[in-house]
């Protein structure tokens, strides 16, 4: 089981939130039946670097031994921490699709045997950037980044990251599995990222995978959800 757990603290709370991003990583892999575990800033999916960090919002990636000790993250030591600073939080269920490349040298999501998926998915993409390779990555950005505000289906966007620069991904949450794959290999824009990822050779490491949503539980404004998205769509989902 993995989840993705979603702060919104306020701006007095930016140096605790800082610190436990220093204190909580070792922490999370730390917690009983974590497999895998990320301590994540988030930016506004417009593009990538320091300028679109959102200091205000906080994640954590996790992958789970069972659905038990998943539900047991709110009592730990880091999720009590996070909830004493946090305005607003938000919990999505997620089981794995696909994935494909390795994080931190690790497969973090296995082999998942892919298979058909009814209702909304979750795309997470993951880089470590080629310092040599950053500037070119970034000119990139903004085409794909204005298309993808666009998308038919989008419900949410955000970008994540380890490091203000050079680590970092995008998390969207996509009506259903059709409007994922209609803009992932038909846009022009990102298909011609794709095209060109390879041969400029921007990545050091780089992961995609997809997810099916089990649950949306809290507050989804602080996935920035899209106007006119209909989160009873999703399973269980919790205004």
């Amino acid at each position: 089981m993995v989840t993705l757990h979603v702060w919104r603290v306020p701006r007095t709370a930016l140096p605790r939130a800082l610190v436990r991003m220093a204190v909580d990583p070792r922490r999370l892999r730390a917690v009983d039946g974590v497999r895998f575990g990320k301590l994540l800033g988030t930016g506004t999916g417009t593009g990538f670097g320091p300028g679109d960090a959102d200091p205000t919002r906080w994640a954590a990636l996790t992958v789970w031994d069972s659905p038990g000790a998943a539900a047991r993250f709110d009592t730990s030591p880091v999720g009590l921490a996070w909830a004493r600073i946090a305005t607003s939080a938000v919990r999505v269920d997620l089981r794995p699709l696909t994935s494909r490349g390795e994080w931190s040298g690790r497969r973090p999501f296995g082999d998942p045997p892919g298979g058909r998926s009814e209702g909304p998915v979750l795309a997470l993409t993951r880089a470590r950037l080629r310092p040599s390779r950053a500037v070119t990555f970034w000119r990139a950005v903004p085409p794909v980044a204005a298309a993808l505000h666009a998308a038919p289906g989008l419900l949410a966007r955000f970008g994540v990251g380890e490091a203000p620069v050079g680590w970092q991904g995008t998390v969207t949450v996509w009506r259903d599995p059709a409007d994922l794959v209609r803009f992932a290999y038909r846009q022009p824009e990102h298909r011609a990222a794709i095209t060109r990822t390879e041969s400029a050779g921007w990545y050091a490491e780089e992961l995609f995978a997809r997810f099916a949503i089990h649950d949306v539980v809290g507050d989804r404004t602080v996935l920035g959800w899209v106007a006119g998205g209909d989160v009873e769509e999703t399973k269980g989902g919790q205004a």
